[in-house]
This record gives structure tokens, sequence and C-alpha cells, in this order.
């Protein structure tokens, strides 16, 4: 048996599946064999992604709402794999940060996971999105740096309090799913600037992220564990 066909028959539920890397994970885990709920804020690019995988179960979720969060999970029922992509920006001079943007950031990376946690009832394994910035901060992403790194250990600590069940999460490093087109003709500047620093000598792609993801998903004997797919973003 390959790891990616032990998703075969299983269900799924996938939250940020409405665009970028959640979309390319939710597609990658149905072309496993297993049935997919996506999940995410807006209803309409889940709707888009449903339709993309032949009428997925589409449920808009608030990680910030544990009535929504709740309700999801009832939505759901018994899942073999939860996998939240979830992320929200509070980014700036401390100065202009506002405590909504603060407690936003936080829902969507560590009290939104908490409650996930809290309130589905998954038989396989739970898997979250960290980040490179967690290990490499920068100026005017205090916010984003500290809402990473509490999600890399907070994996850690629900490994222990969820055994047998399995938590991981996955650390991109900077991946051209997107996210960066509204830098324009810049992009390609960036994207090259970036690839040189790093020691894998390129940018991120989709694939890249949804690879570690069904190690993640897949591999029995991974858990409390972050894989960090950053091209050695981290050490440069």
């Amino acid at each position: 048996m390959t790891s990616a066909s032990r998703l075969e028959g299983s269900r799924v539920v996938v939250i940020g599946a409405g665009s970028g890397i959640g979309r390319a994970i939710a597609h990658a885990v149905a072309k496993a064999g297993a049935t997919v709920l996506v999940s995410g804020r807006d209803q309409r690019k889940l709707e888009w992604t449903a339709g993309e995988l032949g009428g997925a179960e589409a449920v808009a979720v608030d990680l910030a709402d544990e009535d929504s969060i709740a309700a999801l999970a009832s939505k759901a029922g018994q899942v073999d794999h939860v996998i939240s992509t979830a992320a929200a920006a509070a980014n700036g001079p401390l100065a202009d940060l506002t405590k909504q943007a603060i407690d936003t950031a936080f829902a969507a990376k560590v009290t939104g996971p908490l409650l996930l946690a809290k309130h589905f009832d998954v038989t396989g394994s739970m898997l979250f999105f960290s980040g490179v910035i967690a290990w490499r901060p920068a100026p005017q992403r205090t916010v984003m740096a500290t809402t990473n790194g509490a999600l890399a250990h907070l994996v850690q600590a629900l490994a222990v309090e969820l055994a047998p069940v399995r938590v991981n999460a996955v650390s991109p490093g900077i991946v051209d799913s997107g996210a960066w087109d509204g830098m324009g003709e810049g992009k390609a500047a960036f994207l090259d600037s970036v690839a040189a620093k790093n020691p894998a000598r390129r940018v991120g792609s989709t694939e890249d992220l949804t690879e570690a993801a069904l190690f993640a998903l897949t591999n029995r004997f991974t858990t409390g564990t972050v894989l960090h797919v950053d091209g050695g973003g981290r050490l440069a």
C-alpha cells in the first residue's frame, strides 16, 4: 500500500479550501480517494472549490467564533483528518496594530486550532500550517511570527493531549501560490531574490506543500512534528 492510498475512503475536512494552498490540498486529498468537506470564510469560493471536486460538501466557518466551529464539527460528524491552512495577517508597525487584528490573527492560528481540537471527532490526524516567519522574524511581522511560533508549539501539546490522534504542522517558506500576485511586475524580481538566498535556490510551489500534507496525513509514525517546507529559508 502506498502512503497516499491510505486516504482511500477516508473523510477529510479542509479549512481554507476556498483558495491557494488549501484549495490545492483539497484537490490532492480528493485525488487520493478521500471524501472532502471544504470549509473556510467565503462561501462563494468554497462553492467554487466544491464544484471543481465534483460537488463536495461546502460549509463556511469562522475560526474566531466557537459556535461556528462547533456547528461545523457537528455537520462533519466523525472524520479521519482535519486540515487547516487558515491565516489572518496583522502586519505593520507596532504603533498601528489594533487588538481586533491581533485577536483575528490568533484565532486563525492558535485559538481556532485549539477549538477545532476541542469540538471535532477525529480518528486519524489534524494538520495545521505554521510558517517560516516564526523562525526568521522580520520588522512589521511581529504578530505573524508569534502566531506561527505558537502554533508550532501547540501541535506538540495537542499531539500529547489527543494521542493516539496525530497532530502535525507544515511550515512553508515563500511559495508561489498566488499570494504574491498583487505585487504585479515586482513579483518576479521578488521571487528571484528569495530563490537566490535559499539553500534550495528556488521558491516553493503548491505541489511541494501538498506532498508534505499527504505525508503528514498518511505517515502513521509522525506526530507532534513541524515539517519545514521552506527550501532552507529559515537557515538563510
